[in-house]
């Protein structure tokens, strides 16, 4: 089993995106915050005004989704938990999962040549700084919780500019190559048009 493990991982850092976020010195008042935001884990749920509008959102997202991750119960799981982690922390869940697309094509156990980690590669030192010991980044929760509340610590640090805090993200600052490739796999993959799904979220691509 541990062989299997090993040999996941290994396949998985090839396909991993290479950079990486970079540690910088947060305030005493940011990382207290970012701690309680980590420590939130409150079962994940669709936000939506109706369930019938988060229903017809994952049946949608589902369908795109479905060659990368052929398991159906994963996939609503995964999605659930991508709408959930990506409204609380005030970002488009279409968003995130472009950017999934392009960080780790939606392997659990990718790992960067950095040490970014899991869907949304997390560098490790986050875990340090805002987390405690017990977070595993290759539990998809735990990742994607880390991944919006670090996008979300990176728009608030560029002043809602989304170029910079995707730069900040990838550790490629001022580089245009990773913002366009997030934004273009949101904009050709993941777009949806519902207002409610985008209630409380950065601009869609096409604003």
């Amino acid at each position: 089993m541990r062989r299997l493990i090993a040999a996941s991982l290994i396949l998985a850092s090839s396909c991993a995106w290479a950079g990486a976020q970079r540690e910088e010195a947060l305030s005493a008042s940011v990382q207290a915050s970012l701690q309680r935001a980590v420590a939130d884990d409150a079962a994940p749920r669709l936000v939506f005004d109706n369930a019938g509008e988060g229903q017809a959102w994952i049946a949608d997202m589902s369908r795109r989704l479905e060659k990368r991750m052929p398991d159906q119960d994963m996939r609503r799981l995964f999605l659930t938990s991508v709408h959930y982690e990506a409204t609380r922390a005030g970002l488009d869940p279409q968003l995130v999962l472009g950017l999934i697309q392009v960080e780790s094509g939606f392997r659990k156990y990718a790992i960067s040549s950095s040490g970014a980690r899991g869907f949304m590669q997390v560098m490790p030192f986050w875990v340090r700084s805002i987390g405690s010991e017990e977070h595993n980044l290759f539990q998809m929760r735990t990742n994607l919780r880390y991944g919006c509340i670090i996008l979300r610590h990176y728009l608030d640090m560029e002043k809602g500019n989304l170029f910079r805090a995707l730069g900040r993200y990838n550790g490629s600052l001022g580089r245009a190559e990773y913002p366009n490739l997030v934004l273009g796999a949101w904009k050709r993959h993941w777009d949806y048009a519902t207002k409610t799904a985008q209630a409380g979220s950065v601009s869609g691509p096409h604003s």
